[in-house]
């Protein structure tokens, strides 16, 4: 899989989806805790205009706080407006710029923040499974600032619409969206899954 063209195109999906969103709708509170959905697509935004030597400088100039940077990244690309966050998101579209990591952080990246605003919003969306499972290989092994290797520890993960499965223990069953969401923290996706599995994942979330 190329996976820039695939993260343009999924960076474009949303943004046609948010051309319908209105008024109060931006104020819904996204998956990310504390984050509105305009919030979240503001630092989608931030995260498409840094290179590694740029972020790098924020960092030092946030008192080497990653949380400061995600902040002031969100309040530089929010704008005035919600039409101004969004076409300032249409602006990068096709970046490939990015903070230190390898392509497939910032192909879940794109994926986990969409579904972050999208399903606040109600708005439904197929990602392409190719796409999903190297995610989700992604994340099985990385403790990289989310910890989902230690989040899904001892436990089975099972993609019930891939061919896809990870690990040793009980059981977690359920869509590969939804799995990695909740391998990502994402809590309310829970109720998705099944197995004995779910307890330990919920306590973890």
């Amino acid at each position: 899989m190329d996976t820039w063209p695939t993260i343009h195109a999924e960076r474009k999906a949303l943004a046609t989806d948010l051309r319908e969103v209105t008024g109060e709708q931006w104020d819904t509170p996204s998956l990310c805790s504390q984050w509105t959905v305009r919030d979240v697509l503001a630092h989608m935004t931030s995260a498409a205009t840094l290179t590694p030597p740029a972020f790098f400088a924020k960092l030092i100039s946030s008192g080497f706080s990653f949380d400061k940077v995600q902040e002031n990244g969100v309040a530089a690309q929010r704008g005035s407006s919600p039409a101004e966050t969004l076409a300032k998101f249409e602006g990068v579209l096709d970046s490939v710029k990015h903070p230190p990591g390898p392509n497939t952080t910032w192909l879940g990246e794109v994926i986990v923040h969409a579904e972050d605003i999208r399903r606040p919003l109600g708005i439904k969306h197929s990602y392409p499974a190719e796409a999903m499972v190297a995610v989700a290989n992604f994340y099985k092994g990385s403790n990289m600032l989310i910890g989902s290797k230690n989040r899904i520890s001892g436990l089975t993960l099972h993609a019930t619409d891939a061919e896809w499965s990870h690990g040793t223990g009980p059981e977690v069953a359920g869509p590969i969206l939804s799995l990695v969401q909740a391998m990502t923290g994402r809590a309310a996706v829970l109720d998705d899954l099944s197995g004995e599995g779910v307890a330990t994942l919920r306590s973890r979330a």
